[in-house]
């Protein structure tokens, strides 16, 4: 299986709801490293990288997202690998 990152840019109620700290158990249970980041416009950015397989798994839940959010877009892009060590809650 080939290894790959995705950035993915998070849009809906996904901040002040622990979007960030479940995205990142989720990417650790997945085996996944990268980052969870809130930024300026209210939307949480997701670095993820790892096994594809695994990527798409984080993808289809980051759709969603825990009980306490509203996903209302997913945005994906798929950019060069990085090694990145763990998964962060920036």
């Amino acid at each position: 299986m080939s290894q790959i990152c995705v950035k993915a840019t998070v849009s809906g109620r996904v901040q002040g709801v622990g979007f960030r700290f479940h995205t990142a158990h989720e990417g650790l249970k997945l085996s996944l490293s990268g980052y969870a980041r809130n930024e300026t416009d209210g939307t949480v950015t997701v670095l993820m990288c790892g096994d594809e397989k695994n990527v798409e798994a984080l993808l289809t839940w980051l759709d969603k997202g825990p009980p306490t959010a509203n996903v209302t877009n997913l945005i994906r892009e798929y950019v060069d690998w990085q090694a990145i060590d763990g998964f962060s809650i920036q």
